[in-house]
């Protein structure tokens, strides 16, 4: 999972990369309008599944986004957020902006939040972004396992994991939070793998105390249960579960994770142990940036396609970036990932403009 312009912010906040900066168009009688976005152009050689060295130039998920809201009473506000990619590294053709990135609308007050529209899983934003939510090399999860073959042509469910969403997350009581939601899959949406409407379940609960944080998330991938469309024959696709804590010192942030994808179908169970820290280093006031790196032991079932028929795995991945300015910085990342072939393995180089 690449970096977003949320991210890139929060890393921000812990004194790391340059923060993306949203330009005010509007604010009057209380609604506001604003635009924001980033130009992401990086460089990659990664080995594929003989072990042979694969690179390129690639836009590393450059985005335009829009953002607003209004205050409709003192306790109550009505806002909304569409983001939509584009290719910074090929020639422009067609209509020049690509898919659509995060896109929901809500309200949020003293109640709490309610949302609905699409963006990235509670089991990513809660569970495996303090671990490496890095610019292009990632540690793997819980959703990766999830989205293994049965076989040569079905798949345990779809990529489709941040559309069709309603969530509500609660305020923070005496450190307390928890969030809850759905994501309906109706039966005339073709990328609805099922043969009928359904609608999942998803939650977690976070707890906050000084510095320390812990986060629990549960998915039951419901969407991905049932008759599959495409060839007729009934799956049990399986859960997910995440536990995630972290500690701040300062700009350094140490988080550890547990995540499982229990499978309901064949030998397909996949646990994940990782460990992860990330440093706003400032040496200088013209030499900052962040230093990062994430260790993870992955372990599956006997016969279980994810790791190409091994048991286990080690995964290293790390970085430093480097601030030009504070709308502008570059990267450089590597990733070990213990697979037959040193498949995975590589590094990626890049430079970020956000504004």
């Amino acid at each position: 999972m690449k970096k977003t312009l949320l991210a890139t912010a929060i890393a921000g906040a812990l004194g790391a990369s340059a923060a993306a900066q949203a330009a005010t168009v509007y604010n009057q009688d209380g609604t506001q309008l604003d635009i924001y976005g980033n130009i992401q152009i990086a460089y990659k050689s990664v080995n594929d599944e003989n072990g042979d060295a694969r690179d390129e130039v690639f836009d590393n998920g450059s985005t335009v986004g829009f953002s607003g809201q209004h205050i409709i009473n003192p306790g109550l506000t009505g806002y909304f957020k569409a983001e939509f990619e584009h290719r910074a590294d090929e020639e422009k053709k067609g209509n020049g902006l690509g898919n659509g990135d995060q896109a929901y609308l809500g309200l949020k007050g003293n109640f709490g939040d309610a949302r609905l529209g699409s963006w990235d899983p509670l089991m990513d934003d809660w569970i495996a972004d303090p671990i490496s939510n890095n610019e292009y090399f990632d540690v793997s999860d819980s959703s990766g396992a999830a989205l293994n073959k049965f076989s040569d042509d079905v798949l345990y469910g779809t990529d489709d994991r941040e559309g069709d969403k309603f969530q509500y997350m609660s305020p923070v009581w005496a450190g307390l939070q928890f969030a809850v939601g759905t994501q309906y899959k109706g039966d005339a949406e073709d990328e609805n793998i099922r043969q009928d409407s359904n609608a999942s379940l998803f939650g977690g609960l976070k707890y906050a105390v000084g510095a320390f944080s812990v986060a629990a998330v549960y998915d039951d991938l419901d969407n991905y249960d049932g008759e599959y469309a495409s060839n007729g024959a009934t799956y049990e696709s399986g859960d997910q579960y995440g536990l995630t804590a972290q500690y701040t010192i300062d700009t350094l942030r140490i988080a550890a994770k547990a995540e499982r994808f229990d499978s309901e179908q064949g030998d397909a169970d996949a646990d994940f142990y990782a460990l992860g820290a990330r440093y706003g280093y400032a040496f200088s006031d013209s030499f900052a940036g962040d230093l990062y790196a994430a260790y993870q032991y992955i372990d599956v079932d006997d016969g279980s396609e994810f790791l190409n028929g091994d048991d286990t795995a080690n995964e290293i991945v790390g970085g430093m970036t480097y601030n030009i300015s504070p709308a502008m910085y570059t990267f450089i990342e590597g990733a070990l990932r213990d697979r037959s072939q040193d498949e995975g393995d590589g590094v990626a180089v890049g430079a970020v403009y956000s504004f």
